[in-house]
This record gives structure tokens, C-alpha cells and sequence, in this order.
């Protein structure tokens, strides 16, 4: 490529049942890696609100800002003690839990008359990455119906525009207290270092798939 790479790595804000949202630091330490495979990638953040109103705003002035050739995304899975590989969005919106801003969807669907929209077979690629740090991560094909959700539904659309990045992926992390990782029941245990060492797996992975579609 003669321009420089560039990837744009989301996370989000706290919502309700959330006060802490772990995807903002971890974004925040993978945008700030320095090592030779990003000396010619340009790496930019963006933290959305959890709101469906902030993400249909941001997004299109994040990528148009950022013109990023590729996406990754990470949210929240609160219910989930592993790494979450999401294969596709599903046409679904929750209309009994309300966003950040106490909005609540009107329909229980983002678009009328649409099936699933898939990432695409890259996601095995990222899953295999991220297993290479011995982190416990899986393929999901249920992104669940709140805002996770609507941004995967939204990032595949932009990817299939003409002006859009090539690649998007949306990975789900487990919760982990401030100062560390949280024990839950059944539930491996987690760092936010060990969960920056999979992100950078898959940032790495994103950068090889994205130069080979160039």
C-alpha cells in the first residue's frame, strides 16, 4: 500500500448496570502500543455513549473523520466470562432494556425486512489470534440485541459502501473490576492485561487481512 494503514478501534462508555465499562481502557492501551508492525499504521480510538441516537451521529463522523481501512470493535458482555468473537449482527433491537440516555426502541427490529448481516470469515482468523495468547475466547453468532449489537449492524453496513473500511469486527469482553479481574461463578478469570495481549493479537491479524485486501 502506498498510503498508510489505518484502523479505528471503538469501545464504550458506561451504561446502566455498568458503571465501569473495561473497554475504554483496554482501547485506550491498544491504541498507545508501539511496535514494529505498527510503525506504518495509523491506529485512532473513538469511545461511543451508549445510546443508538450517539452511534448513528458518531459513526459516520468517525469514519469519514478517521477514513480507517479496517474496524475494531469492543463492548461489554456482562454475562460472560470469556472472549466473544462476533460473527454477525442480528436484525434485533431490545425494546424493555432502555439506553444510556433512557431511550427506548420503538421496534424490536433495525431494519425492515432484513436477516442477519454476517462479518465475514475473517472473524475465524481473529479467533485463532487471539487463542495464541492462551486467552479463553469463542466464536458467537448471538451479539445480543442492545447496543453491541447495533453498532456490528451499523459497521457492516458501512462496510459494504463504497467508501466504507474493507474490514469490521466486534469482539465482546467479560467485566473486570477497576484494579483488576472479577471471579464469577463457572467463569474463568481474566486480566485487562490479558485481554490487551488478545487485543493485540487480533489488531495484528486485522492489519495482515486489511494490507491483503488492499
Amino acid at each position: 500500500m502506498s498510503e498508510k494503514l489505518r484502523i479505528l478501534v471503538t469501545g464504550f462508555g458506561p451504561f446502566p448496570g455498568a458503571p465501569y465499562n473495561p473497554t475504554q481502557p483496554l482501547v485506550a492501551r491498544l491504541t498507545q502500543l508501539r511496535r514494529p508492525a505498527f510503525s506504518d499504521v495509523e491506529l485512532s480510538s473513538h469511545i461511543f455513549p451508549v445510546t443508538y441516537t450517539a452511534v448513528d451521529r458518531e459513526l459516520p463522523i468517525a469514519l469519514a473523520q478517521h477514513k480507517p481501512h479496517a474496524l475494531l470493535m469492543f463492548g461489554l458482555a456482562g454475562r460472560t466470562g470469556f472472549l466473544r468473537i462476533e460473527t454477525r449482527a442480528r436484525n434485533a433491537v431490545t425494546m424493555l432494556w432502555p439506553d444510556a440516555a433512557q431511550t427506548r426502541s420503538r421496534k424490536g427490529s433495525i431494519a425492515d425486512g432484513a436477516g442477519a448481516r454476517r462479518f465475514g470469515p475473517h472473524t475465524a482468523k481473529l479467533l485463532r489470534a487471539a487463542r495464541t495468547t492462551g486467552i479463553d475466547a469463542r466464536a458467537s453468532r448471538d451479539a445480543g440485541s442492545y447496543l453491541c449489537n447495533y453498532l456490528s449492524w451499523r459497521a457492516i453496513e458501512a462496510v459494504e459502501t463504497a467508501n466504507g473500511p474493507r474490514l469490521a469486527a466486534f469482539i465482546h469482553i467479560p467485566p473486570l473490576a477497576r484494579g483488576g479481574a472479577v471471579q464469577r461463578r463457572g467463569f474463568s478469570r481474566i486480566t485487562l492485561d490479558e485481554l490487551v495481549d488478545a487485543g493485540e493479537a487480533m489488531l495484528l491479524e486485522m492489519v495482515r487481512l486489511a494490507r491483503r485486501s488492499a
